[in-house]
């Protein structure tokens, strides 16, 4: 008895997935549309979530042609980019039917979580509104729109996400759901997304913070105005310089960690931490190789090292702004780094109006080392 009870049962599961996944294809392959056929034929298919059914392809020139479609009767249903995974910082595509039955869909950037911070006609996905266009039928709503993006997508993050309310003067309502996950454009699978390692995004910006922004700008103003406490300031200098940048060197060690993790296209961001720290080992290494203080190289020198460590600090301070830009951070980061930065700056007027008026006073030449 037991055994027809089990066997029963095992048979109800397997008639369970297999209307599944009959149901599945049969999503894929349903017809389009007649007006999506002419500009979105020959996709491939992908069920994704629930009734969702992602159609896509991606040709040589790294046009992405898209058509979402899931069941329908009112309220909005959207698609989104994000770089890492989150819904802060993405762009979406999103598509409804008005109340007068007029298709709309339009781009959204996802700035935050509460309405004023979704903006309508922004976001980084690059389109011609033109190509774009939202088809209901059968109780079954399509978006379908073109992308033209700069790389060949691969592994993606992708955001889903579905609203009862129809928008009003391009508003979105809250979402009713949604689910977020990995698609890979060249294979069509899709993959849970991992929780995201925030510890470590907050250990590469700490790091890279207290590093490039506050011991090493000290180090460099020490090397500057404090040189009559001879020779304190150069041990405090080299000190500050050396601390500082095994730090930094660990906050680009979790960088890279976090890179190979989430995989988040921010090249402006990372090509400028790589010019950065190539310029911070030029600087180590620069030490080391020093001439002697009576040597006929040493104000070249003094020069290259001056104005290197100058750079460096200039585009430090840059890759900081922008890394708290495309990380999301809340306003705690800004502030902090907005009000450690003032200090040092008013602290360089300073120094530097005092300085400038020693040297008119006393025109000795300052030691070098």
């Amino acid at each position: 008895m037991a055994r027809a009870a089990a066997a029963a049962a095992v048979a109800v599961v397997l008639v369970g997935l297999a209307s599944v996944a009959t149901a599945q294809m049969e999503s894929c392959n349903d017809e389009l549309p007649p007006m999506l056929v002419g500009n979105y034929s020959g996709l491939a298919c992908q069920p994704v979530w629930n009734n969702f059914v992602l159609r896509y392809h991606q040709d040589k020139n790294n046009v992405l042609r898209i058509v979402l479609s899931t069941m329908y009767s009112t309220g909005w249903v959207g698609m989104g980019f994000s770089r890492d995974g989150l819904m802060i910082g993405s762009s979406a595509m999103v598509g409804w039917m008005g109340k007068k039955g007029l298709p709309h869909i339009r781009q959204f950037a996802l700035r935050g979580k509460t309405s004023s911070k979704v903006v309508v006609d922004r976001g980084f996905l690059v389109s011609n509104d033109h190509d774009h266009t939202v088809v209901v039928q059968q109780a079954k709503i399509y978006l379908a729109f073109q992308l033209k993006f700069s790389y060949r997508l691969t592994h993606q993050h992708i955001i889903l996400a579905f609203g009862s309310g129809i928008p009003v003067k391009n508003k979105l309502t809250k979402h009713q759901d949604k689910t977020s996950f990995t698609f890979d454009f060249t294979t069509g699978k899709a993959f849970a997304d991992a929780s995201f390692p925030y510890g470590l995004r907050r250990a590469h910006g700490a790091l890279n913070v207290f590093a490039w922004g506050v011991l090493m700008p000290i180090g460099a103003i020490v090397a500057r105005y404090f040189r009559r406490v001879d020779p304190l300031w150069f041990y405090l200098h080299v000190g500050l310089q050396f601390v500082g940048f095994i730090i930094a060197l660990a906050g680009v060690v979790a960088g890279v960690t976090l890179y190979n993790k989430i995989q988040a296209d921010i090249p402006a961001h990372r090509g400028l931490g790589i010019f950065v720290l190539v310029l911070g080992i030029l600087q180590i290494l620069a030490f080391f190789l020093r001439p002697n203080t009576d040597s006929k190289y040493r104000k070249y020198w003094n020069w290259y090292h001056h104005w290197a460590g100058r750079l460096v600090l200039f585009f430090a301070a840059v890759n900081i702004v922008l890394g708290i830009h495309v990380g999301g951070a809340d306003n705690s980061w800004k502030i902090g780094y907005g009000f450690s930065l003032s200090v040092i700056l008013v602290a360089v007027i300073g120094l530097e109006f005092m300085l400038w008026t020693r040297w008119s006073k006393n025109s000795a030449p300052t030691p070098t080392y």
